[in-house]
């Protein structure tokens, strides 16, 4: 039985980059990282929240395979107007916030390296509400 979302992958192809702007700008926190037989750093993760993870592993990124169909991660977030006017405030590009036909709040930011992420904030009317305990 699945009980949530373990993590999201991402290969990234400056590791130091990617961990500034999670940790950085989005206020994540490093959960432990993988080193190689030198002792060098090639990827990390990245704790979320409860028991979900981002992880990010340090390599030379290629076009997406056919068919890929990656589209977004999104993280769901207490307040959305406090966390567009900090994101803001760090220089990260925010759209406008907008109500989503889910009926909850969403704003959208992008990764260093293009990854579209959303930000999402439930309301007591969202369709989401009744499964987010």
């Amino acid at each position: 039985m699945i009980k949530s979302l373990a993590h999201v992958c991402f290969v990234v192809p400056d590791l130091n980059a990617s961990i500034a702007f999670y940790c950085g700008k989005l206020g994540l926190k490093e959960a432990f990282d993988f080193r190689n037989e030198k002792n060098e750093r090639f990827g990390i993760y990245l704790h979320v929240g409860g028991r979900s993870f981002i992880e990010l592993f340090q390599s030379k990124i290629d076009k997406p395979a056919p068919g890929q169909s990656y589209q977004h991660l999104c993280l769901e977030v207490s307040d959305i107007k406090a966390t567009v006017a900090d994101l803001k405030s760090k220089g990260v590009k925010v759209t406008e916030i907008i109500m989503g036909s889910d009926n909850a709040w969403q704003a959208w930011i992008e990764d260093p390296d293009g990854n579209k992420i959303e930000l999402h904030c439930y309301t007591k009317e969202s369709k989401q509400s009744k499964w987010a305990k």
